[in-house]
């Protein structure tokens, strides 16, 4: 234990508390919505160390989960982070089915140019609605390509023409994380293969690619730890080796390859243990090499965990093709 976490003499050991990052790792919520929650609903509650800073008991991260879930299923945060558990196990359970949450009368599933529109708008309930009534009719992977994807790509490529601002990109990965985090959660409770351990790298701060992963890989039938962005890497070799995790999979954007990312790849594969397969995707994702396994596109994703769930190893390792 270092100095600055050593208890003054005589104070007793607080045992069973987060730092607020460590808590937006455990739950998948950002830190920014947590303090935003933390003051407008108060929830979650801090408790202070002796030396001032705020801590957060661990029991919060089973509530905030729910909430996440709530959230993703087309409730409003003012609805769900300050409900008593009778009320927030009520909504979950009123939407516990895939196509619980109906669609917007007339319309059952909508293409990216619909829901940029929406987008464009911030119409978050009409946008959250529609993409859950198209995972209930397409189902996991065809609605992480077929739709979240599509929808990722086209909103970047509007905001370099200069059609769109960061308010919408923000909006966007908010209510997108939203879905995505619910949708996992959910397939998590049934989840019972090897454990996966998700993460991006110190300076990568895109998360949308992680989480679509994520589900994934849940659906396919690991249990996965969604550990989220700007992840340092001995503590996530170190958090792998204590779980005794079969995988640790890492998102590389575009925006963050290169020499730098490739090198913290390397030091991170030295690190793991031996057993522990090192998977890499997303668009900025380096060339496979010795140690590591690349793979970018989503279907082959989902078999690659599949194959995992089935025989408890990774499929052999091949080269990974590039997205065209």
């Amino acid at each position: 234990m270092s100095d600055h976490t050593r208890p003054r003499k005589g104070a007793p050991m607080v045992v069973g508390i987060l730092s607020i990052g460590a808590l937006s790792r455990a739950t998948g919520i950002p830190i920014e919505t947590l303090r935003t929650w933390e003051h407008r609903y108060g929830f979650p509650v801090p408790e202070r160390k002796p030396s001032g800073h705020r801590v957060y008991p661990i029991s919060s991260i089973p509530r905030l989960r729910r909430i996440a879930e709530a959230l993703g299923r087309g409730h409003r945060a003012g609805e769900v982070v300050a409900a008593s558990e009778a009320a927030l196990a009520e909504l979950l359970e009123a939407t516990s089915r895939p196509g619980a949450v109906p669609p917007p009368s007339g319309e059952a599933s909508a293409d990216t140019t619909t829901l940029l529109r929406f987008v464009r708008a911030f119409d978050g309930d009409r946008l959250t609605r529609l993409l859950l009534a198209d995972w209930s009719s397409l189902g996991t992977l065809d609605f992480v390509r077929g739709r979240v994807a599509p929808l990722v790509r086209a909103v970047g490529d509007a905001w370099e023409a200069g059609q769109l601002e960061v308010r919408h990109e923000h909006f966007l990965s908010e209510r997108v994380g939203d879905v995505l985090r619910a949708l996992r959660l959910r397939l998590e409770e049934r989840a019972s293969g090897p454990l996966v351990v998700l993460a991006t790298l110190p300076g990568e701060s895109h998360g949308l690619g992680l989480q679509m992963a994520a589900l994934v890989v849940a659906a396919a039938g690991c249990r996965s730890l969604f550990l989220g962005t700007l992840t340092p890497v001995p503590e996530l070799a170190a958090l792998a080796r204590d779980l005794d995790a079969r995988v640790v999979a890492i998102s590389v954007s575009s925006a963050t390859r290169g020499a730098a990312s490739t090198g913290m790849l390397a030091r991170l594969r030295d690190l793991l243990p031996q057993r522990t397969t090192l998977l890499i995707g997303g668009d900025g994702a380096p060339r496979p090499r010795d140690g590591w396994v690349v793979i970018q596109e989503l279907e082959r994703l989902d078999q690659w965990g599949r194959h995992l769930v089935a025989t408890g190893s990774p499929p052999p390792a091949e080269p990974a093709r590039r997205r065209a």
